[in-house]
């Protein structure tokens, strides 16, 4: 928080330890203890290498005696304080850099980061794990943008191996050449439909092997693939497409074509973009080159039956398959290269990598990896972050594609604004206009906001019809809090954008109400909360803290009014700081890329 007494507190203690110290941080006091701020002297004590109960009585000394404060009290080693209703208001509100600039980080921080996510297969279509996937990335490519990282989006979208030749042999046998068109359906839904009846079909054969060999009913079912008939071919046709039959790369690229057409629609309507879109395709041979290379100069070794391998033993992650026998690349030999080639083609001082947790083991391997490569760049240890996220389930359980149960990120995306729909035509006698618009925009957002306001690392259970109540936590409560200070202003007469400079006039210690104070602190915790949630990574810090604002000011609202306050002062002071709000959500909704409206 800046307030003008902490940047004394931190120059007066400077001088009295002669330790140049960085800014003084606060933080709210528990409820039961009086006081708007504390000051953590344990935190103090680190840099000034002296005891933090004293420290704590130089500080409250100072403090006590600061015209911006009404007390100061020092419990132990923490400090609480509380503001002067002028000086809060003024350092909070008036003098307060714009919500677009808070918490923006000094040039010598700032890096060159990519952040890679999305990674669909062209087997299939989104669904609702990707949704959260493709969320969670954006957010967090748009979070580091925010603070002044230069950011690149980049997605990397796996389009061969066997995966995809499995929808292309069932399409093969099965689609009497049907085609999107002709069939109605978008081109990612049309090749996943063939996805499950290749699965359907190695299942009718898996139960077909076990009858006749009872002896394989305890053997899993991925050791059996090469025994089935259907398992064969698929594999016959990956290798027909690595030696570049011309057949089956005609089918492959027609079908591709389908899927990444289908993929473009879905990332529209979630308003997901990348700088740039990697193909597995044309990507995947770089590390297979890159362990041939370093195979010669010895980090890597063969094994006797002609697999290529390295020792991790010393990260303790053992010995780890670069290349298989049949000299074919397993999935994090193409990691390595698809890394140096983004390495390559951006120079960043780091990289990230938007993907579910149950790929923690991989890139700790391929992690450990890039640095046995000794590439200058690989040696920092912030060179490379997994941000793992967990599970997302529906209240009917969790999702399988292969077996068709998967809830598909388009017919979410409907039934969400089917719902928001519905939900807002509750609360009106007649249909409101631009309903359509209006239902899509609160749709996106419910749907956004409540995989955004859990930790990345939290599994979580999506309720779709919970997500789009105008009450609780979600993320329609934020846009109508929004819009109710939208339409308030546009009602009290005054510009849309208050000029704030004029605020010193009035007398900003007639704000004296509890309400009015805790809010005032809410927007000037603005500037920490982003830069808390960049430096974590984790979006969840700032959807929550837009929430705590939206039910702060709902709390102010209630108790404080503004269009009819006592006199014209006290409601341009209110209007000032409901102005501040409204912005503060405005800047907060756009860097987690939330739509918002101006009524609802």
């Amino acid at each position: 928080m800046e307030f003008t007494c902490l940047k004394e507190l931190g120059n007066h203690l400077s001088k009295h330890y002669s330790t140049s110290i960085p800014a003084v941080t606060v933080e709210r006091p528990p409820p039961e203890m009086e006081g708007d701020l504390t000051v953590n002297c344990f935190r103090l004590a680190k840099i000034l290498r002296c005891s933090p109960f004293d420290i704590a009585q130089e500080v409250s000394a100072f403090l006590a005696g600061h015209p911006d404060i009404d007390n100061a009290q020092a419990v132990k080693a923490y400090v609480n304080f509380t503001l002067r209703s002028g000086a809060l208001f003024s350092d909070a509100v008036v003098e307060a850099e714009s919500p677009s600039h808070a918490g923006m980080l000094p040039e010598e921080e700032r890096q060159r980061i990519v952040v890679e996510y999305s990674a669909p297969n062209t087997n299939k279509p989104q669904h609702l794990g990707h949704v959260r996937n493709n969320t969670l990335g954006q957010a967090t490519v748009s979070l580091l943008r925010r603070v002044g990282h230069e950011v690149y989006a980049v997605n990397l979208i796996n389009d061969r191996g066997i995966h995809i030749c499995k929808s292309m042999l069932a399409y093969q046998r099965f689609g009497s050449g049907q085609t999107p068109a002709e069939s109605g359906r978008k081109g990612d839904h049309l090749a996943g439909d063939y996805y499950v009846k290749f699965d359907q079909e190695f299942r009718r054969q898996l139960s077909d092997l076990r009858q006749r060999c009872p002896e394989l009913l305890e053997t899993p079912d991925e050791e059996l693939f090469l025994q089935t008939e259907i398992g064969r071919a698929a594999q016959d046709m990956l290798l027909k497409w690595e030696a570049g039959e011309p057949e089956t790369w005609k089918l492959w690229k027609t079908m591709n074509d389908w899927v990444l057409e289908g993929f473009h629609e879905t990332y529209k309507r979630l308003g997901v973009e990348f700088d740039r879109v990697y193909l597995e395709s044309e990507t995947y041979s770089k590390g297979r080159s890159i362990v041939l290379d370093f195979l010669e100069k010895g980090l890597f070794q063969r094994r006797a039956d002609g697999a290529v391998v390295i020792d991790l033993s010393e990260e303790k992650l053992g010995q780890k398959v670069v290349l298989r026998a049949d000299s074919t690349s397993v999935y994090v030999t193409q990691d390595i290269g698809t890394t140096v080639i983004k390495q390559n083609d951006y120079q960043p001082d780091r990289q990230v990598w938007v993907v579910g947790d149950e790929q923690i083991h991989h890139f700790k391997v391929l992690f450990a990896i890039l640095r046995k490569l000794g590439y200058d760049w690989a040696r920092s240890p912030e060179a490379f972050f997994h941000l793992a996220y967990g599970m997302v389930n529906l209240p009917s359980g969790k999702m399988k594609s292969r077996e068709g149960t998967v809830v598909d990120a388009d017919d979410l995306l409907d039934e969400m604004e089917k719902l928001a729909r519905n939900a807002t035509l509750e609360r009106y006698e007649q249909p409101p206009e631009n309903l359509s618009e209006r239902a899509r925009v609160i749709g996106l957002a419910a749907l956004k906001f409540m995989l955004l306001k859990v930790n990345p690392s939290t599994s979580t259970l999506f309720d779709p019809q919970a997500s789009v109540k105008f009450e609780g936590d979600t993320g329609p409560y934020i846009l109508y809090a929004y819009a109710r200070i939208a339409s308030m202003l546009a009602k009290s007469g005054e510009p849309a954008e208050i000029d704030l400079q004029q605020m010193p006039r009035l007398n900003w210690d007639k704000m004296r109400e509890h309400e009015e104070k805790s809010l005032a602190l809410q927007c000037a915790d603005y500037g920490r909360v982003i830069k808390k949630a960049a430096a974590e990574l984790d979006t969840s810090v700032l959807a929550n803290y837009l929430l705590e604002l939206a039910k702060g000011f709902s709390r102010f609202y209630r108790q404080c009014p503004v269009l009819k306050a006592e006199t014209e002062e006290l409601r341009m002071a209110r209007l000032a700081l409901s102005c501040r709000v409204r912005d503060i959500m405005a800047d907060g909704l756009r860097t987690l890329g939330i739509e918002f409206l101006e009524s609802m």
